[in-house]
């Protein structure tokens, strides 16, 4: 038996993490020197739809992320205060809240540019049980 290497799955996490947040640096064309607001629009968005969902719902789509990711996604969290109820204006207050930066398409833009570049590390049936916990005036900005 071939024991797996640590490492590499670090190493492989690290890889994931960059490329969805050079994503969302590219959505915007910012440069890799603004890699502080990619992270803080990455954990922003992360840590509310973490909080959005039922615990069940969070831990599976959890699951999928990189280890690196998964870790921004969990710090903090208190699984015995959630789901904490949001409509889609509450949501994207808290976006502009967590995101003090000014960027083109306001909060909107920035939840929909972090879970696009999510998705694509997210199993298309995750994704859908995402889309389907979100009360429908919120579901319309998740991609």
């Amino acid at each position: 038996m071939v024991a797996s290497n640590p490492y590499s799955t670090f190493e492989a996490s690290i890889e994931k993490t960059n490329l969805i947040l050079k994503d969302i640096e590219q959505a915007y064309g910012w440069p890799k020197q603004r890699r502080n607001q990619s992270y803080a629009a990455l954990r922003t968005v992360l840590q509310l739809l973490r909080d959005r969902l039922p615990v069940q719902e969070s831990v599976q789509f959890a699951a999928q992320l990189p280890v690196l990711v998964r870790g921004v996604y969990y710090e903090g969290w208190e699984p015995s205060d959630v789901p904490v109820k949001l409509n889609r204006e509450d949501f994207l207050y808290e976006v502009r809240q967590g995101f003090p930066y000014e960027v083109d398409g306001g909060a909107e833009g920035v939840v929909q540019t972090v879970l696009d570049a999510l998705r694509r590390h997210i199993s298309p049936g995750e994704w859908g049980d995402v889309r389907s916990t979100m009360p429908e005036d919120l579901a319309t900005i998740i991609p």
